[in-house]
């Protein structure tokens, strides 16, 4: 019953990102399945249990970094770019209740790459769920009712990914896609924290070109089927939590 308040809460107060299904949007125009949770909550950050001590050069490097945060649209492209030099992996491991499942993330969609490579490094996907559940169509996550969610949205910054639909990906099953924000986006850029899994073997081909695809299941699509599996609220958020934990595997 809480799960549902929650729920219905976030209805009211939240801003939607969107992998929206065309097809079925045309029998229901205002059904809206997708959720940002507010930035403005604020969760009290645990303190530390030990304190190191640094050299200052060190902590004049640890200022800059800390100074890119939260990051600013204008400055976006530029910091990616750096990052995703000096953070080249990418591949990614996502575990669940359900088992885990590994994600590639292809090289010519660089902003994105780095970007999902930046959010793993973080921790910022491990409060999270995969909060849609569309059978047959998509399961999306990088999102939750947790307050730390928020808070770490507004650590890290309200921004926008430029599409990199150049490189050409399409949405085939297994095709890991960006959510994106369906109102007043007429470049399709990404949402920076919400990703999505296709799972129809036919894919999604209506969303080519409207979301970037910059990455695909490479081991465990069968736990992308069980996720798939669970019982939902009639705005396709499962009944019981999905929880993510994500982590950098090379």
């Amino acid at each position: 019953m809480c799960k549902r308040l929650s729920i219905l809460v976030l209805l009211v107060v939240v801003f939607f990102t969107s992998c929206q299904d065309k097809q079925s949007s045309t029998k229901n125009n205002s059904e809206e399945t997708h959720k940002v949770v507010k930035n403005s909550q604020k969760d009290t950050l645990d303190s530390q249990d030990s304190v190191k001590e640094v050299s200052s050069e060190e902590k004049n490097s640890e200022t800059e970094k800390e100074s890119d945060f939260p990051i600013q649209q204008e400055k976006l492209i530029p910091f990616l770019t750096k990052y995703g030099k000096e953070n080249p992996e990418n591949h990614v491991k996502i575990t669940t209740q359900f088992g885990s499942f590994e994600i590639t993330l292809f090289k010519d969609t660089p902003l994105h790459r780095a970007n999902f490579i930046m959010l793993v490094k973080k921790g910022y996907f491990n409060d999270t769920y995969f909060y849609r559940v569309a059978p047959n169509f998509v399961i999306q996550g990088g999102n939750s009712d947790n307050v730390s969610t928020g808070e770490k949205r507004h650590e890290i910054g309200n921004y926008l990914i430029p599409n990199e639909f150049g490189a050409g990906h399409k949405h085939v099953r297994g095709a890991v896609s960006a959510a994106k924000y369906a109102e007043q986006n007429t470049s399709k850029a990404s949402s920076p924290f919400e990703f999505f899994v296709v799972l129809n073997k036919n894919g999604a081909h209506h969303l080519d070109n409207e979301h970037t695809v910059f990455g695909y299941v490479s081991k465990g699509m069968d736990v992308v089927d069980e996720i798939s599996k669970v019982k939902t609220s009639d705005a396709e958020w499962p009944i019981d939590n999905v929880y993510i934990d994500a982590e950098i595997i090379e």
